[in-house]
């Protein structure tokens, strides 16, 4: 491995995850070697490390194009995740050492700093990139699975993760950095229900921070308002009986 596939490779990442190139874009090995000044060999052998890593999907016939997932397959990644670290951080409510506690709160803090929710500055998206991804994978070393760990990394795409937090607004952001702030306290509570019910409302949120209403997801969610009965009609008079009242 040359240090130009390596410098490609970082290049190609980082651009990938900035969104410089969006989901579904071809990825053109003479385009992206005149770009970046560099041999074809050097960009063939980053798009396949890229591929690896699952932000890009190589073809014989296509080439290579930045990783697309439709709507319905994120709203089933963010359940999944939802039910897997859900269960991550009910176990680590009960592993957790103080020293793990520390660690936790210290990342929640640097989380917040980096994404700026009171408004004070323009959030450092690549920082809390990095941070989030220490938390979350500090609680799965604490749960102690390789299983669940396994799950969750083959859930856990890099694309989807930056695509995220580009679609947080203000509020959105500061309810991230809140969950995160949560879940410290109720690890350091040893409180496994509180902790898991926060893990899901987090990622239920950033869900439909980046998907919208779910019934825009999956069309049959959607219920139809129970149709309204017509009023009953009331019985006519009975003349007979009206004409021995009146009588």
């Amino acid at each position: 491995m040359t240090m130009s596939s390596d410098r490609a490779f970082e290049v190609l990442r980082a651009d990938i995850l900035r969104g410089r190139h969006r989901p579904g874009r071809r990825l053109g090995e003479v385009g992206l070697a005149r770009e970046l000044g560099m041999s074809r060999t050097p960009v063939r052998e980053a798009l396949r490390r890229l591929a690896a890593d699952g932000l890009v999907e190589l073809s014989a016939n296509r080439g290579a194009r930045v990783v697309e997932h439709d709507a319905a397959d994120l709203d089933q990644v963010f359940v999944l995740r939802a039910h897997a670290e859900g269960i991550a951080a009910r176990t680590a409510a009960r592993t957790a050492t103080d020293d793990d506690v520390a660690e936790l709160q210290r990342l929640a803090e640097a989380i917040a700093a980096a994404a700026r929710p009171d408004g004070s500055g323009e959030p450092d998206l690549d920082a809390v990139y990095d941070l989030n991804r220490s938390f979350h994978d500090l609680l799965l070393q604490l749960a102690g699975s390789a299983s669940l760990a396994s799950v969750v990394g083959s859930l856990v795409h890099s694309t989807i993760l930056m695509r995220t937090y580009r679609a947080f607004d203000d509020g959105a952001m500061h309810r991230s950095v809140e969950h995160h702030l949560e879940l410290v306290a109720a690890v350091r509570a040893r409180d496994p229900d509180w902790a898991e019910c926060v893990m899901r409302s987090h990622l239920y949120s950033a869900r439909a921070a980046l998907l919208g209403p779910r019934d825009a997801v999956h069309p049959v969610l959607r219920r139809a308002a129970p149709p309204t009965a017509p009023p009953t009609p009331r019985p006519a008079p009975d003349r007979d009986l009206t004409a021995q009242e009146t009588a």
